[in-house]
């Protein structure tokens, strides 16, 4: 694995606009970086990204199956109890979802190690299916790149047929699609994903979670027309969803919801001391346990997680030589694990992360994010990735 320095192509922030991609810098620092790139080969994709990908996601899903038929697994997860028939009834009823990534510190040098799973909400997935093609075959006919250059990326096509197959599962193949109003990253997410449903041939309108209401007389989550939503996208945590006005709704009603509801058990990190409790020792995993009332002062080479936390928020650690370093944050009232310490790649400032998604059980691509510090955090930098 290299970091290689090379020219940006001209223009490419006026593409980016005419494409998009809005969100290439944020606050006036630069989120998508092309002054760079990191370099894999072949092998290293295969053997240590990909194959280990699919094996811990049969892990994971293998542990979906054991928390669905346990409350006490569910209790340990501190998954709401108005939330457990719900998660139970959608694994049962094989209820698909679509896609997830898991962060992995990798350097090319021995095996990827799990950081952590986004499977709920995960972001930057325009930037990797399909921003990062661009730059790649640009770059290529460009002779920034050799021209037998790849790249590790079929994002785009199995979303595309993903969705299509799901469509021959919903009511009028439609599916509606929701986040926050004023998030610009989540809006621009939730809009790639409507174009991939499109394409697949279905009906993909939009509506603002703030938007989505109940009427009396109908079984379904209603528009702001009070048509019934019968299936819903939702950029939406569902830990955030359960403690909200209308979760209590959820168990009641019959929309349909991707993700489904038993992914409300691998969208906290709880799931990473379970795993190594399962798992033990398997080489991809770091050793991972939940924090207990009368836990120790977190010692040197451990990091501190709470269960609900996104972009590094609330996350503490402590390297093996005493440094500490901590993000500030909201999710201070969910239990919390440890996880020993596993150092990111570093390549002058800058710590490496690999982003690797997965879609209809298949790994698919990576995306690269970058960031000056060991905890990756809604300031990093995504940064495109070849085969060479």
């Amino acid at each position: 694995m290299l970091r290689i320095d090379i020219p940006e192509r001209q223009n490419w922030k006026a593409l980016a606009h005419e494409l998009g991609f809005h969100f290439h810098t944020i606050e006036g620092a630069p989120y998508w970086k092309e002054n760079a790139y990191y370099q894999f080969t072949m092998e290293q994709v295969e053997r240590d990204i990909e194959a280990p990908t699919e094996a811990l996601h049969e892990m994971c899903m293998e542990l979906v199956d054991k928390v669905c038929h346990s409350n006490a697994l569910m209790q340990r997860l501190a998954l709401p109890e108005h939330m457990w028939d719900s998660i139970h009834d959608s694994w049962r009823a094989g209820q698909p979802h679509l896609y997830g990534r898991m962060d992995f510190a990798y350097s090319g040098d021995g095996p990827a190690k799990l950081l952590e799973l986004n499977y709920d909400t995960p972001t930057s997935l325009y930037e990797a299916g399909f921003f990062q093609w661009v730059w790649l075959e640009q770059a290529m006919a460009q002779g920034t790149l050799p021209r037998h250059a790849d790249q590790f990326n079929s994002i785009q096509e199995r979303l595309i047929n993903a969705m299509a197959h799901l469509g021959d599962r919903l009511e009028g193949r439609t599916l509606y699609f929701s986040c926050v109003k004023d998030n610009a990253e989540e809006r621009a997410t939730v809009h790639y994903l409507q174009d991939i449903a499109v394409q697949a041939g279905l009906n993909a309108p939009f509506i603002h979670i703030e938007d989505i209401g109940q009427h009396p007389a109908v079984d379904y989550f209603v528009d702001l027309d009070d048509q019934p939503i019968h299936a819903l996208f939702k950029l939406y945590p569902w830990e955030e969803m359960a403690d909200d006005a209308f979760g209590e709704w959820i168990p009641q009603l019959n929309t349909h919801w991707f993700e489904p509801p038993w992914k409300a058990v691998l969208s906290n990190k709880g799931i990473l001391p379970l795993l190594w409790e399962h798992f033990e020792g398997h080489p991809n995993l770091l050793p991972a346990f939940f924090e207990k009332a009368d836990s120790p002062p977190l010692p040197a080479g451990w990091v501190r997680k709470p269960f609900f936390s996104r972009e590094g928020s609330n996350v503490e650690l402590i390297t093996p030589t005493g440094q500490r370093e901590a993000v500030d944050g909201p999710y201070t009232d969910s239990p919390w694990i440890r996880q020993a310490y596993h150092p990111m790649p570093r390549f002058g400032d800058h710590h490496a992360l690999i982003g690797s998604w997965v879609v209809g059980d298949r790994a698919c691509g990576m995306g690269i994010r970058e960031d000056v510090g060991h905890i990756t955090k809604d300031s990093s930098c995504f940064v495109p990735h070849a085969i060479v």
